[in-house]
């Protein structure tokens, strides 16, 4: 009886974290969501609600970090389990990342409130922001059905966020050139866009965790990559 009782509380434990790393995910997906729409309509008050927000998810990464130790301490997990909790691990840890993307994001609203954001601009953004929440989406997906194969499928879709993001990255260079007092805003814009591309990097981290998780072993293969901003002295952050 007592140990169904302990294999019980253990599948809570595990359970506890899968599912706050799901609400983690939600939360991570809607924060970059409303961040982009702050930033193309302008909106300070969604961009105020974005940067609180980030409190909130990064205690719950922090709370997945301090139950993932207890579990490992009490139950001494091994093969799949320990596999699973290390996984959690590291997938809270990406999802933080790409709220504090998120929160970087909104911080750039007020920067650019003045001029606002280019029709043209505004669109690419949206653009990119699609394709790197459906990227994160897609993840958070096969988070709840481990499929290896799926993840691996995930893995090498990144390509055409960086080739998206390559595009964006040449129109901005493009409109600074053309007119010198874009320089402010467009600079701007690139931190944000690349924000966005760093999305789709941390959707893919957490493609490979769930491969390791599911089959043991980390993804054959280097990335794909299609970004060529380097070559055009793209910045970082």
């Amino acid at each position: 009886m007592a140990s169904t009782h302990i294999l019980s509380a253990y599948d809570d434990e595990l359970k506890y974290l899968s599912r706050r790393i799901s609400e983690m995910g939600g939360l991570a997906e809607q924060m970059c969501s409303d961040a982009v729409r702050a930033l193309v309509n302008s909106d300070a008050a969604l961009a105020q609600k974005v940067i609180s927000d980030d409190v909130i998810l990064d205690h719950a990464e922090r709370e997945i970090g301090d139950k993932a130790i207890i579990t490992i301490a009490r139950r001494q997990p091994v093969a799949a389990d320990l596999r699973e909790i290390v996984g959690s691990l590291r997938i809270a840890s990406d999802l933080e990342r790409v709220g504090d993307l998120g929160k970087n994001t909104a911080k750039r609203v007020i920067a650019v409130q003045g001029t606002g954001v280019p029709r043209k601009l505004a669109r690419g953004l949206e653009h990119l922001s699609d394709l790197a929440l459906v990227q994160l989406k897609d993840v958070l997906d096969v988070y709840s059905t481990r499929s290896a194969e799926k993840a691996e499928a995930i893995r090498s879709r990144d390509e055409e966020i960086d080739a998206m993001y390559t595009s964006l990255f040449r129109e901005l260079l493009t409109y600074m050139m053309e007119d010198p007092r874009n320089i402010t805003t467009c600079t701007h814009l690139l931190f944000c866009a690349k924000n966005i591309e760093r999305i789709g990097d941390h959707a893919t981290n957490i493609a490979e965790t769930i491969y390791y998780m599911t089959t043991g072993a980390q993804p054959e293969g280097d990335r794909p990559k299609d970004d060529s901003s380097n070559t055009l002295g793209a910045i970082t952050e």
